[in-house]
């Protein structure tokens, strides 16, 4: 049984607790200012509060609120140096929070698919971390990356179920103006997404093979795949992706500024 705290109920961190409680083998305290925050997530917490020094007893912490918010919750959070600090806040380095804290400090880039268990996250960490694999593992799929590369991940793995909700609109749309219920078309285009990505996971074989397998020659896929290919959505889509990677490092630019006029201040 791990001790986790969640320090932030908003839509991230009750993922987290419904997958966390899901799998079980937890035991979860729920930290948040709102008191209405914490009674949408309480069926899935052993503990909830809104006081920050309930959590000091966990083994991890992790530390799921906004960037901005980031600084006022550590000026006041105390913990040990045998403790986990998990941090999901995007821009926000690890030096920057271990800065504040004498916990090991771990940063995630976490996805909303945590509260069904099929999250994909990246981790950045000095050395693995047996309890921090552990959640992750139940919670879905990771990589380990190096920090600089977070950047990527938050518009790749974070910023991407918004990318992938679009176009599965898209295509159920489509399907609903030729002739389809919309909640079939909806469930249709739905399962397929996630057909498809279980194959990709699953498979030996890379991408371009697998578009292959689905196209017969002069069949219905080859025919849509060459409207495809003859389009620019490829960049698009790219261009979505970079968007928000560059939100990212603006973000990490801010969270640094704002840590320098600390700084300045003190001297």
């Amino acid at each position: 049984m791990i001790d986790v705290s969640v320090i932030g109920c908003g839509n991230m961190g009750s993922a987290l607790i419904t997958g966390l409680a899901e799998a079980g083998g937890y035991r979860i305290t729920a930290y948040d200012v709102a008191p209405e925050a914490l009674e949408r997530i309480e069926q899935y917490a052993d503990r909830t509060t809104t006081d920050l020094d309930d959590v000091t007893d966990s083994e991890v912490v992790v530390l799921a609120v906004k960037p901005d918010i980031v600084p006022l919750v550590l000026e006041d959070l105390e913990l040990d140096a045998d403790r986990t600090l998990l941090t999901i806040a995007a821009g926000v380095s690890r030096d920057l929070v271990a800065a504040e804290v004498d916990a090991e400090v771990v940063r995630i880039m976490p996805n909303l698919a945590a509260e069904t268990r099929n999250m994909a996250a990246a981790v950045s960490w000095d050395e693995p971390n047996e309890h921090v694999a552990r959640m992750l593992d139940d919670l879905g799929e990771y990589v380990v990356i190096d920090e600089d590369l977070m950047h990527v991940a938050t518009a790749l793995n974070g910023s991407g179920p918004a990318f992938v909700f679009y176009l599965l609109g898209a295509m159920a749309d489509r399907a609903a103006e030729e002739g389809l219920d919309p909640e079939d078309a909806e469930v249709l285009a739905a399962q397929t997404f996630k057909g498809a990505a279980e194959a990709v996971l699953r498979s030996d074989r890379d991408v371009d093979e697998l578009i292959d397998a689905v196209c017969s020659p002069g069949g219905t896929t080859i025919e849509g795949m060459e409207v495809l290919w003859d389009s620019d959505v490829e960049a698009v889509v790219g261009d979505a992706l970079t968007a928000a990677r560059r939100r990212s490092e603006e973000l990490a630019a801010d969270a640094e500024a704002g840590d320098d006029a600390d700084e300045s201040a003190e001297q």
